[in-house]
């Protein structure tokens, strides 16, 4: 008994693990495992009956609580985004892109991966959509069967550290924070992380081609007529919308003296974005042919997921909204994306909210 007496609290934790590794739902078996060790304790005399009676009172202030609204609101617009296609576009785009490089296919996953988790917050099955769609292309060209599986898994997991991720909110809960203070914490060190792999892959790419070749001539299909990838037209436009938004950007600064930097930064890519997608409609509109394939394509595919991060993120880090406000206007932006694509159905929508309830229940059960 002196044994059971000194050590219940490991004792405790290695009966939690034992449950978890056997398969049992982490909530009920959180809630198993607590009740169970309340009684032994109460038994023993470590504990007073008297604490089981603020339970009612726990449940309901999870219930309650405002800040756990932003939960179902973000992974609404994540489902929406997930199961209108978003993922395998981008794959497919900066596949295109960078893939006529060594490593450009692992790179063009981890940067898909960092857009899913800057528009998702869960890890879901857009995780098995990357999976399904570059392991097979990755494997057939060649790569290393390490590296290709280990890219997946490592920017499949971006999403618990990239904004806006549900973990950091159940964080800013529990740790009494602000949302917002979270999501600015941790954006640099998500972004740092990014940007680690991809130079992983690069020094990969070079002291081992083999495992990391580029995509064959045969397999890229944005090619202009003149031979050329039409980079050029799209380097341009990068260029004339960062000196919009530079200009812009300037004006703004000039009539608000006070503008914080987090502002700024929200501003200008707003501006860059718009003028990039301005360009690009008109081009399509009038045919134009200012721009290459790959151009227009890389504009129309990752332009409107960027919006909608600004919609979200820039607007809670300029204090426009709350977390809980920008996660709704997320939701709605995602719902009215998958009508501009075409692709937004009620069988579509019901399964989104279907597995955002199941999702919210599950949060909300673990708390």
């Amino acid at each position: 008994m002196e044994f059971i007496i000194a050590n219940l609290a490991p004792i405790m934790f290695i009966n939690l693990i034992a449950f978890l590794l056997l398969g049992f739902p982490v909530a009920f078996t959180l809630a198993a495992t607590g009740i169970l060790y309340g009684l032994v304790a109460i038994e023993f005399n470590l504990m007073q009956p008297a604490l089981f009676q603020a339970l009612p009172q726990r449940i309901f202030g999870i219930i309650s609580n405002d800040t756990l609204l932003a939960v179902p609101f973000f992974t609404l617009m994540g489902l929406v985004l997930e199961r209108s296609g978003m993922a395998e576009d981008l794959l497919d785009t900066i596949g295109q892109l960078f893939g006529p490089v060594r490593g450009g296919l692992a790179i063009a996953v981890v940067f898909v991966g960092a857009m899913l988790a800057a528009t998702t917050g869960v890890i879901s099955a857009s995780v098995i959509s990357m999976g399904l769609i570059s392991l097979p292309i990755m494997l057939r060209y060649g790569y290393d069967r390490r590296l290709a599986t280990g890219v997946i898994a490592a920017s499949g997991t971006l999403s618990q550290i990239i904004p806006p991720s549900i973990v950091l909110i159940i964080l800013a809960d529990q740790l009494g924070r602000s949302i917002g203070d979270m999501y600015r914490g941790a954006m640099l060190p998500g972004l740092l992380l990014t940007l680690t792999y991809i130079l992983y892959i690069v020094v990969l790419a070079i002291l081992r081609p083999k495992s990391a070749p580029a995509l064959p001539p045969e397999a890229r299909i944005y090619v202009e007529p003149d031979g050329s990838r039409g980079l050029r037209s799209l380097a341009v436009l990068t260029v004339i919308a960062a000196v919009v938004s530079f200009l812009g950007t300037e004006y703004y600064f000039a009539t608000h003296e006070n503008a914080p930097i987090d502002e700024l930064v929200v501003i200008a890519l707003l501006i860059w974005g718009m003028v990039a997608l301005l360009i690009a409609l008109v081009n399509k509109a009038f045919k134009l042919g200012l721009l290459s394939q790959i151009a227009e394509r890389v504009t129309f595919v990752m332009i409107p997921p960027l919006f909608l991060i600004f919609l979200v993120l820039g607007t809670i880090f300029i204090g426009v909204a709350t977390p809980t406000e920008g996660g709704a206007m997320g939701a709605v932006g995602a719902i009215i994306m998958a009508v501009s694509r075409g692709r937004l159905s009620f069988k579509l929508l019901a399964q989104a909210m279907g597995t955002t309830t199941r999702l919210s229940c599950f949060v909300v059960f673990i708390l």
